[in-house]
């Protein structure tokens, strides 16, 4: 989400933008709302955007800002459920280090809604150490673990 609101800039508000984090865990959902962050995660954000989107509650802790925390919706969200709430489809799609979880059977059902979910050129990415298999006839390699919807 902050990496849109870079590149939009001041136009990201006339964009029908946003986030949307869906987990089966209510704790991981309670915490993704709490929006806190430890110190050593921050590492991985460049301090630009740190100080941008986020500001530090203590010493151990920081928090992402009212304006990025709006933007972000959470649900909780069975990925085998037999067919996903969303009314509209995505341009994006994250699910990375789930696959490897399931079953060959399950993972190309869930490959398979992920892509009835996505736009015409949507992006789904998916973790490292995970393979489309044979779902990968229906996505564009773009680069490890990111595939385009054909």
């Amino acid at each position: 989400l902050v990496m849109m609101m870079e590149k939009f800039g001041a136009d990201y508000s006339r964009w029908n933008a946003g986030a949307l984090g869906t987990d089966i865990s209510k704790t991981a959902l309670e915490d993704a709302l709490r929006a806190v962050y430890p110190e050593e995660k921050m590492n991985y954000l460049p301090l630009s955007l740190r100080q941008k989107y986020m500001r530090k509650i203590n010493k151990e802790e920081w928090e992402i800002n009212p304006e990025v925390r709006k933007e972000v919706v959470f649900r909780r969200l069975n990925l085998m459920g037999a067919e996903f709430p969303f009314k509209k489809p995505f341009h994006a799609i994250f699910c990375r280090n789930v696959l490897i979880y399931f079953d060959v059977e399950t993972k190309f059902a869930l490959i398979e809604k992920f892509r009835r979910y996505l736009v015409d050129g949507g992006f789904l990415f998916i973790g490292h150490s995970e393979s489309l298999g044979a779902a990968k006839k229906d996505f564009e390699f773009v680069r490890p673990a990111l595939y385009r919807k054909r």
